[in-house]
């Protein structure tokens, strides 16, 4: 990948190649193609191989560790006294080979408490190695994000929990220019989750079931300011909202079938097709309108994106994206999994069947998920996800906290 070291220009061809999961719907009329612009989108991407394998959901699942990304108050009404996830995700492979996404998640309850649970998270996304051509002919560059976040859970009563998840976010995307004069320094921003999660266990026929719901509001913070401060770009902030429902098939058999729906909480930029740019008032009318964009606070679009959408009320529910799945467990120790991720062409044009399994031993467990695009030239299809989770318990002769508690 190459390019004039020109500042702003090398920025925003590095957060391109970060959007083309958002940039797939390449024979959408141009007029009409308006997904929700954001940055540091790698924070959108899902770390785990379960999640992924049930179509990106999981904001009512059974808690794991990984439940940090998906809804962290799940934490509180996890078996074990706690766990540590490590996932790995080559992203864009069918584009590039050296982006990537690395994550480590995990919880623990401590003393003998088993209502509350703090757990914490580091994620890194590489975007490989560039090369630059120019004044700084032969220049490498590294770009990547990451953030790390710490996060607190606890039941409020024996079926209801919340949690707060504070985070910090660093994006760098630049390179010094030591020909122009000019230094890039990497963007730092701050985000806070808030999040809540129910269960209860109903009983149809003469079979215990488990009905759960959860909502997760994630990454509301402070913008993330690119090229010292000039092109300052929203956090994807986001509202998810899921239920799922587990009956058994049999004894050690259980099925679960789980529906999430998000939506990013960022207002949407003025389209130029909306205005007669043919006449000096509508131009005008335009460049208020993305000034209004570009200066509104994080906080008021969060409030306005839920009616800002140029198309009105029927694009606004176009915003809306679907996560289907399904998960077969035997003993909680195989599972098969299978879901599907909807978002509409005019949003970005992500859809995709994820599909994997799993097996558990009592000290870990491994995960594995592969995508299929539905999409035609998606750069996601034929993405891969692994995650190796250890559980606490399972190492009780360690850490002595072997209770009985798991299933």
């Amino acid at each position: 990948m190459k390019s004039r070291p020109n500042n702003p220009f090398i920025i925003l061809l590095l957060v391109a190649v970060s959007l083309l999961p958002s940039a797939a719907a390449v024979a959408q009329d141009k007029n009409d193609f308006n997904p929700i612009q954001t940055g540091v989108n790698s924070l959108n991407i899902a770390p785990d191989a379960r999640g992924a394998s049930m179509g990106d959901l999981g904001a009512a699942t059974e808690p794991d560790a990984n439940s940090q990304y998906w809804n962290p108050s799940k934490y509180a009404f996890a078996y074990s006294k706690g766990a540590l996830s490590l996932s790995y995700t080559p992203w864009l492979r069918s584009l590039v080979n050296d982006i990537f996404l690395a994550n480590l998640s995990g919880y623990w309850k401590p003393g003998n408490d088993d209502n509350q649970a703090l757990s914490a998270t580091l994620r890194y996304f590489s975007l490989g190695e560039v090369t630059t051509w120019g004044s700084a002919e032969g220049q490498t560059l590294n770009p990547y994000e990451m953030s790390f976040d710490i996060g607190y859970s606890r039941k409020l009563s024996e079926k209801f929990s919340m949690g707060v998840v504070f985070r910090y976010i660093y994006s760098d995307l630049g390179f010094s220019d030591s020909y122009a004069g000019d230094q890039n320094t990497g963007a730092s921003a701050f985000s806070a989750d808030i999040s809540g999660y129910y269960t209860t266990y109903p009983i149809i026929g003469r079979n215990e079931c488990q009905f759960s719901w959860g909502w997760d509001i994630s990454n509301i913070g402070t913008k993330v300011a690119y090229n010292h401060g000039e092109n300052p770009a929203f956090l994807p902030t986001n509202l998810r909202l899921g239920a799922a429902f587990t009956f058994p098939l049999a004894d050690y058999h259980n099925l679960t079938f789980a529906l999430d729906a998000n939506k990013l909480l960022v207002p949407a930029r003025p389209l130029e097709s909306r205005y007669d740019m043919s006449t000096p008032e509508g131009q005008k009318a335009y460049l208020d309108a993305l000034e209004e964009w570009e200066n509104m606070s994080p906080i008021t679009g969060i409030f306005k994106s839920f009616g800002d959408a140029p198309g009105g009320a029927s694009e606004e529910l176009k915003e809306i994206m679907w996560s289907l799945g399904t998960e077969y467990s035997y003993n909680s120790q195989f599972f098969l999994r299978a879901g599907y991720f909807y978002e509409h062409a005019m949003k970005g044009n992500r859809q995709y069947f994820g599909i994997g399994a799993g097996f558990a031993l009592n000290v870990l467990r491994l995960d594995a998920s592969y995508m299929l695009a539905t999409a035609q030239t998606s750069p996601l299809d034929q993405t891969l996800r692994f995650t190796l989770t250890f559980d606490m318990d399972g190492l009780r002769d360690i850490f002595g906290t072997g209770d009985g508690r798991r299933r």
